[in-house]
């Protein structure tokens, strides 16, 4: 009897965690959709196949080795077919791959209209295979940061990884923007902030909608059961907390722009909409859901004061608004959890934010620096003139109606 309740409860656990990283492999679409909505019509399809790109280099380098280095062995190259405690360990690779994908997604949004196609496919290479995993091991894998000290000496949590996902990725797009520089006629000569629209809002409505949905994978797949009582109302709660952040996020990011800028600004929203999910995600299993709305609705907020202030402050050309809603609503997710868990300290939390950021932004911009030096990483004047989707891919996403 024993035996049959055990393997009710393994083929449960597992097929949860592979529905719920089928729904985090879709937040790739909403990654896609976003940012063609975001990038003028002449970048779409280059963007795209960055999307497509990427997710299939996140799942080749973390199979080969990214998943060993991030836990200490069990590829499939060795053998990962076997099980777990309570679920199949191919299930726990395919729930993992999915997020190392979503972090590198990050990374695209940030450096687009104005970087070559194959540079960027290089550091994702390098990104997938050492620089996450390697972080990924300080923090879920239990590693100690260069066998100096250990994060779980000083009680770091991130539920499902506003810090380890998030925060690394918009770690690793900050270090390739600074050393690839803004749009060509981003900034005049005073060095003023001159707005270069998106072609497709609904587009981008769209993949916000579809992240949205992505992410009760994301925050709901990280709770890594669902055959008992406890896990299933644990379950429950981070759903509604996802959905609670997000919608706070939502509504405070267009009332803070209708106060700020006299608008309803459709992009702030769906800023908005993103960085109430960030923002959640480090600690979705405590807060109520009043709680989480409120916590998201900070992260509303902050991504708006954090595009504006890098685009007008610091001349730091984000398209899509990347490192604002992953990097700094990251940062506050982490901070956000000590409000509602008392096992967590502000201090914890800000040593494990410290780590991965010096890390990820180092690392990452040795390579983009390694990457400039031997191949270039930024195309032409001519080339951004006219379009990566003809210069990188030779063929147009709206060829009967583009607009250069």
């Amino acid at each position: 009897m024993e035996n049959q309740i055990f393997e009710l409860q393994y083929a449960l656990d597992t097929f949860y965690f592979l529905v719920m990283g089928a729904l985090v492999m879709w937040m790739a679409a909403g990654f896609s959709m976003l940012e063609a909505g975001l990038v003028r019509t002449k970048n779409t399809a280059e963007i795209l196949t960055k999307n497509i790109g990427l997710f299939a280099i996140a799942c080749t380098m973390y199979m080969i080795y990214g998943y060993d280095l991030m836990y200490g062995g069990g590829a499939l190259l060795s053998g990962i077919s076997g099980q777990g405690e309570t679920y199949s360990n191919a299930s726990d690779f395919y729930f993992q791959v999915v997020f190392v994908a979503t972090s590198m997604s990050i990374v695209s949004g940030a450096v687009a209209e104005r970087m070559k196609l194959f540079s960027f496919f290089a550091f994702a290479v390098i990104f997938t295979t050492i620089i996450y995993p390697l972080e990924g091991s300080w923090t879920w894998g239990g590693a100690s940061v260069f066998g100096l000290y250990s994060l779980s000496d000083f009680g770091f949590y991130d539920f499902a990884g506003s810090g380890i996902v998030h925060m690394a990725g918009a770690s690793a797009a900050l270090a390739g923007v600074l050393l690839l520089g803004p749009r060509k006629g981003k900034y005049d000569e005073a060095g003023n902030s001159k707005p270069i629209l998106g072609a497709n809002l609904p587009l981008a409505t769209l993949g916000t909608f579809i992240l949205w949905m992505g992410w009760f994978g994301f925050n709901g797949g990280s709770v890594l059961a669902m055959a008992s009582k406890e896990s299933a109302d644990a379950v429950a709660m981070v759903f509604v907390n996802t959905n609670a952040a997000a919608a706070g996020g939502v509504i405070a990011a267009l009332l803070f722009a209708k106060i700020w800028f006299g608008k309803a600004d459709l992009t702030m929203a769906l800023n908005g909409a993103l960085a109430g999910l960030v923002a959640i995600t480090a600690g979705p299993d405590t807060p109520s859901a009043l709680v989480a709305t409120l916590i998201g609705a900070v992260g509303g907020i902050l991504v708006v004061l954090s595009i504006v202030w890098f685009d007008r402050k610091l001349r730091i050309d984000d398209p899509v608004g990347a490192i604002s809603v992953h990097g700094v609503v990251g940062l506050w997710g982490l901070l956000a959890v000590p409000l509602t868990n008392s096992d967590v300290t502000f201090s914890g939390q800000l040593i494990g934010a410290v780590t991965i950021f010096v890390w990820v932004f180092i690392a990452s911009g040795l390579v983009w620096y390694a990457l400039k030096s031997i191949m270039g990483i930024r195309v032409s004047a001519e080339e951004e003139d006219d379009g990566v989707d003809l210069t990188e891919c030779g063929l147009e996403a709206y060829p009967e109606f583009v607009s250069k």
